[in-house]
């Protein structure tokens, strides 16, 4: 079950779709003349797009500090005649297409951060920046959009409406102390003036191969919730451990117990999953451990089991620590929330991929465990995101996201374009095609 803002926000999401058509057949795929427009301006441009992206993947930048990244989108943008905000949430860009025919607004997002790891590949493009890789395709998210710009300008004529790219910072993580990410973007106005009606976005997935897209109505990714746990027991030597209070002993009976929430404590028809990622304590082999500290990570896709996560698992640490005598402290921070892909948004464009990738290339996908700031985005405006294959053809299996061996098939960047367009040309054509258009659908 949401959370009451989360169906309160989802009530005006449901309010801006409720007269949105629901295609049958062909009523939400652009016509045969358009598309022909639409690959050949790919296919003009796939090289400049195949450059771009190994330009963005051989100079990688961390969140809230993608300068050059930036600077190159904000070009691009220009030179396409788009209007440009720059220095949105900090690095982040805005670019408003205006089409030739009047229209609501919709929204393309992509993201632009690298992760710090060190890359191990071989290949000419590979990263620069020592420790910083694009490990999770942001590079391809960036390109993509990029190309989409391209394409789009050279139809504008054909477009009912507006597009709007927003090219976000910082969507792995913030710099300690800082603000950024979609949170900020979303503060500092991005999906305002004008208001945006739908937002799209895509991520690589490696289990999917080149010309495969993956979707899901309703949840695609989980929430993202972080936790410290901290163990004071008592030093002693460690031949004389009735003297002390062991905290690595408390630690590891923790650790265990705590999955019993997930196997025991939880409907097991509802996905979650706690991870302990860190763990340090003790000082030498010969003395009882005094103090034990441990981060991890909790991943849920239902509110309602998110909630109750930081009371189960303080009951354990609380239990436990009193048994022994041990003393502790429980820090847990709420991250991002589940990524909802709006059902009825889903139910319209799913024609419109098959249409423009082909038969038995869109395939419905299980919710994924992994987490997207994107959520927050989609939180304020009916979304839509999709999972682009980036695995190459006759490839058994491919480096998964965050490995320092993770490469991408850049044939994957013109079939993310060409989804791309057809998505925003045909969801402003529907949106375009009913009556009252000019107001803005979500009240806020």
């Amino acid at each position: 079950m949401r959370s009451w803002t989360a169906r309160f926000i989802s009530g005006f999401c449901l309010l801006a779709l409720t007269l949105w058509p629901l295609p049958a057949q062909d009523r939400a795929v652009i016509d045969q003349k358009l598309a022909q427009a639409i690959d050949q301006e790919i296919e003009k441009n796939r090289a400049e797009m195949v450059k771009v992206r190994r330009f963005l993947h051989m100079n990688p930048e961390l969140g809230n500090r993608e300068f050059e990244t930036a600077r190159l989108v904000a070009g691009k943008l220009t030179s396409l005649g788009l209007e440009v905000k720059t220095g949105v949430a900090g690095t982040g860009v805005v670019g408003l297409l205006r089409g030739t025919l009047p229209g609501p607004t919709v929204a393309i997002r992509a993201d632009m951060d690298a992760l710090p790891i060190q890359e191990l590949n071989t290949f000419p493009y590979r990263s620069l920046n020592p420790g910083v890789m694009h490990a999770c395709g942001h590079d391809f998210h960036t390109t993509i959009a990029l190309g989409a710009a391209t394409v789009l300008s050279a139809v504008k004529d054909r477009i009912r409406g507006n597009v709007k790219f927003i090219f976000q910072p910082a969507e792995e993580g913030l710099p300690p102390g800082e603000e950024g990410g979609a949170a900020l973007m979303i503060k500092e106005g991005a999906l305002d003036n004008p208001p945006v009606r739908a937002i799209f976005a895509l991520h690589v997935w490696p289990e999917l191969k080149v010309g495969e897209i993956g979707y899901a109505a309703g949840y695609l990714m989980a929430s993202s919730d972080n936790f410290i746990i901290t163990i004071e027991g008592k030093s002693a030597h460690a031949a004389r451990p009735q003297e002390g209070i062991d905290s690595v002993v408390l630690a590891a009976g923790v650790i265990n117990s705590l999955q019993t929430i997930v196997s025991r404590a939880i409907d097991p028809t509802e996905p979650a999953v706690i991870t302990i990622g860190k763990i340090q304590g003790g000082t030498r082999a010969n003395i009882i451990a005094e103090k034990v500290e441990m981060e991890g990570t909790v991943r849920t896709l239902s509110d309602r089991v998110r909630e109750r996560m930081p009371v189960l698992m303080e009951n354990i640490i609380r239990g436990l620590c009193g048994s022994y005598g041990a003393s502790y402290s429980f820090k847990y921070e709420k991250g991002t929330p589940p990524v909802y892909n709006h059902p009825d948004l889903v139910q319209a464009m799913v024609p419109v991929l098959e249409k423009a990738l082909g038969p038995g290339q869109v395939v419905p996908v299980k919710p994924q465990m992994v987490a997207e700031d994107f959520a927050l985005l989609a939180e304020r405006v009916p979304a839509f995101m999709y999972l682009l294959g980036v695995r190459s053809p006759g490839q058994v299996s491919a480096a998964p996201l965050h490995s320092p061996y993770f490469n991408p098939d850049e044939r994957a960047i013109p079939v993310g374009i060409r989804a791309m367009c057809h998505l925003v040309l045909s969801a402003l054509e529907q949106q375009a095609s009913l009556k009252g258009t000019n107001s803005p659908a979500i009240t806020r």
